[in-house]
């Protein structure tokens, strides 16, 4: 009679050995791919299209709407306008700035246009916020105007290392406005907001 005893299955040893690879790798994939960094980018390219995307609703506006009025206040050299979430006129500055969250489209946003007057429709069904939008406006879409010479300035603030000044796809310092720190958009981004 042949009793050899045959083993099956890992010993604790060798399922000790996978685990510590296994976690050594975790650790390396984390270090290398920096999640927070990835969700920093994500928000920056969500940035970078809603400016985008504003800055052509407000050109088509201006194109063609008969009577733009780029500020429903009628006050717009003298004001801006930013996307900040909390209590309106909540931060202060010169010239005076306008805190609002509301995202309509009517003129009652926080982009003072009544896109509703554009033949045809608004391509916005709501204006964009800042993905983080605090109740400050470090991270807040910002907006000023000239309404004798129809143009605007948009701005939003990069988080990422990637997209900020200096980084490797910098937006902020080749935008063609006056803030090297500050990603401009519009059709006149040296409008100094």
């Amino acid at each position: 009679m042949n009793n050899q005893y045959q083993k099956k299955g890992f010993t604790l040893v060798e399922l000790l050995i996978v685990i510590g690879i296994l976690a050594v790798l975790a650790t390396a994939t984390v270090l290398v791919l920096n999640p927070a960094e990835l969700f920093r980018q994500a928000r920056d390219t969500k940035r970078i299209n809603d400016l985008e995307a504003l800055r052509s609703a407000v050109s088509l506006y201006l194109s063609t709407v008969s009577s733009p009025d780029m500020d429903a206040a009628g006050s717009c050299a003298a004001n801006y306008w930013g996307s900040v979430a909390g209590a309106a006129e909540n931060f202060t500055g010169s010239p005076a700035q306008h805190a609002n969250v509301a995202t309509a489209i009517d003129g009652t946003g926080w982009l003072p246009i009544d896109f509703t007057q554009i033949p045809g429709g608004s391509p916005l069904s709501s204006l964009p916020t800042d993905p983080l939008n605090p109740d400050t406006a470090t991270q807040a879409y910002t907006y000023r105007c000239d309404n004798t010479a129809k143009t605007f300035e948009l701005n939003a603030n990069m988080e990422s290392t990637r997209y900020a000044q200096g980084g490797s796809d910098d937006v902020e310092s080749t935008d063609g406005g006056d803030q090297v720190g500050i990603y401009e958009g519009g059709n006149d981004p040296g409008l100094n907001l």
